[in-house]
């Protein structure tokens, strides 16, 4: 291997199998789906370990609880039989045949609810564990998997399919637990009294195989297909949401309207098929079964004629055979539930086992730092692609430094920020924190001591307070209030009716650009980082928004290492250096004055916005 090919191998991002604080539920859960990845089946009964007892009680429960379905046709049998010829103590022979009925059928109530306990609570555990573990997974992917896979496609795997899997284990402990129990004791009843009625019995089950194969595949086809246009939908109505200002803006409403209403047809029309074909499955099912009892009532019937069984017999052997065929008939009708189910184990797995996760297993943890920052021959380039963004930089910024990184759009200013955070890893030469690879350190211990103030401001749904102290719970009113001073938000606080404790509504709505971008700036005080990255902090502010961002970042970058992309260039006048970034690398490098007195790069940037 080539030393270039080893060093990309070196720091490409980390694939490792290693999973990243995961409790055991959750390590189990992930070890299930990496052992059973080829088989969804599998999957589904792995993930239910450590709950085998609850399910293995709730089953006994079940066979005593649902036991009256079984023992009525013997009980009917026998009253028919009493009454078409009648001993001597008909009247006391019938009333015990009530009375073992009657309490058979009360204790569906004791039994029933113990029953439900059990394996609702065994359900709603896994889906809870299954959203837990699908969330922590999501938080240890790197972000470059963030950025190709769709939040939407995301949100549709931890809500939708998690509910799907908990549809099918419902029906697999109701449903199928019940199918199977009755057509397994039918069958142990019917074998018991007569071997010839037992074989017409078997008769239907090579019908029932049929069918299921023929239409398995085609159920399974059209209900990814389905799923899929579902998915694409959640993400195309979260853009369509998210677009509403500017499509009210700009009188686009009509234009939208239209596009959703396309791709609703479409999953309409998805929807469609899958339902025409599990209706056609579910028709030809009920035919076919409909037919076979019809089939049983006539054999039956000839056999009590010829004396061979009693009229009471008659009956029970229709009522087992009717309750087989509608047994059956529910399993096939099932099968589509069980299909989407399955689906959806394998649409989590996708998730579960994807690899491009950060591991922090065996790295050097930095409780804290002093800010150096250092670039040797460092670059990076994406993995599908043969040229490098950024190529063989060379770089070192001192403790508490501010470097401000500037060039025309698609330069790599932002890339270079990403390879500091750690959200990208260098193909080529390394990035040192205070003579550390970054390869080598636990980027969530180096994550604590730095604080990100973005171009977009990232706002949740709750207090200003709350949004403020994001991950720093300890803090005092006295600290906060020192640090809403420093960014310059005391005024906008005390005009606000319920100060910092104002809720925040969805993306920040009822605060303005600039106060949004304060309270951002605000959140990285609070963290007193030692390496602060601002990324276009200023760019799409005012002119007072902007003085008001200026002062507080100048408060906020005292006694730290600071790295600034800068859109507008008058902003950087006090950094102690300027990176020019171009063709892929370190163009130019000074402070402001002299990169204007040598009449460069730099200079035509700052001439072209005077």
């Amino acid at each position: 291997m080539s030393a270039d090919e080893q060093n990309k191998a070196k720091y490409q991002f980390n694939l490792s199998s290693q999973d990243n604080d995961l409790d055991e539920t959750e390590q189990r859960l992930l070890d299930t789906f990496k052992r059973n990845k080829n088989s969804s089946l599998k999957t589904l009964l792995g993930i239910y370990k450590g709950h085998y007892p609850e399910l293995f009680f709730a089953v006994a429960l079940f066979a005593v609880k649902h036991s009256p379905v079984w023992i009525l046709p013997i009980v009917t049998a026998n009253i028919v039989n009493i009454a078409t010829n009648p001993p001597q103590d008909a009247g006391k022979k019938i009333l015990t045949q009530v009375v073992i009925m009657v309490i058979a059928i009360a204790q569906n109530i004791v039994t029933n609810y113990f029953h439900t306990l059990l394996y609702a609570r065994a359900i709603r555990n896994v889906e809870r564990d299954l959203r837990s573990t699908l969330v922590r997974k999501l938080q240890q992917l790197s972000i470059t998997y963030h950025n190709e896979m769709q939040s939407g496609r995301l949100q549709s795997k931890i809500m939708r399919d998690v509910e799907q899997i908990e549809t099918l284990s419902s029906q697999i402990f109701i449903t199928v637990l019940s199918i199977i129990m009755n057509v397994t004791v039918a069958f142990s009843v019917v074998v018991s009294k007569s071997l010839t009625v037992f074989l017409f019995f078997l008769g239907t089950i090579p019908v029932a195989v049929f069918i299921m194969v023929t239409f398995k595949g085609k159920i399974k086809s059209y209900n990814k297909e389905f799923r899929k246009a579902m998915e694409e939908t959640s993400v195309h109505v979260m853009e369509m949401i998210e677009l509403i200002p500017v499509t009210r803006a700009h009188a686009l409403e009509d234009k939208e309207t239209d596009k959703m209403d396309s791709r609703l047809y479409n999953v309409a029309k998805s929807g469609l098929r899958l339902d025409m074909v599990q209706s056609y499955f579910s028709s030809i099912s009920w035919v076919a079964f409909q037919i076979f009892q019809v089939l049983c009532l006539g054999f039956t019937g000839y056999l009590a004629s010829r004396g061979k069984i009693s009229v009471g017999e008659v009956v029970m052997y229709q009522t087992y055979f009717a309750s087989i065929i509608s047994y059956v008939s529910n399993m096939i009708n099932l099968l589509p539930i069980i299909s989407k189910g399955l689906e959806s184990v394998d649409s989590i797995g996708d998730v579960l086992l994807c690899h491009d996760v950060e591991s922090y297993h065996n790295k050097k943890k930095l409780p804290s730092i002093k800010g150096e920052i250092t670039f040797e021959n460092t670059g990076f380039k994406y993995k599908d692609s043969d040229s490098f963004v950024v190529e063989d930089l060379n770089l070192k910024i001192k403790s508490g430094e501010t470097v401000a990184f500037v060039g025309e759009s698609g330069a790599g200013k932002t890339t270079i920020l990403n390879m500091v955070i750690g959200f990208i890893h260098a193909t080529q030469g390394r990035v040192l924190i205070d003579g550390n690879d970054m390869e080598d350190i636990n980027l969530r211990s180096y994550r604590s001591n730095i604080a990100v103030v973005p171009q977009t401001p990232i706002l949740f749904t709750g207090t200003i307070r709350e949004n403020i102290t994001y991950g720093k719970d300890d803090i005092s009113d006295e600290e906060l209030m020192e640090v809403i001073k420093a960014a310059d938000l005391d005024e906008m606080i005390e005009q606000l009716p319920d100060g910092v404790d104002t809720m925040v509504n969805e993306h920040g709505s009822n605060l303005s650009g600039g106060q949004r971008q304060r309270v951002s700036i605000a959140r990285a005080f609070i963290r007193d980082p030692k390496i602060l990255i601002l990324d276009e902090a200023t760019s799409a502010l005012d002119s007072i928004s902007e003085e008001k961002i200026r002062n507080a970042t100048d408060n906020l970058v005292k006694n730290r290492t600071t790295l600034i992309v800068a859109h507008r260039l008058s902003t950087i006048k006090n950094a102690d250096y300027i990176a020019v970034i171009g063709d892929g690398g370190l163009k130019e490098f000074g402070s402001y004055d002299e990169l204007m007195e040598k009449k460069g790069e730099f200079y035509r940037l700052r001439q072209l916005q005077i």
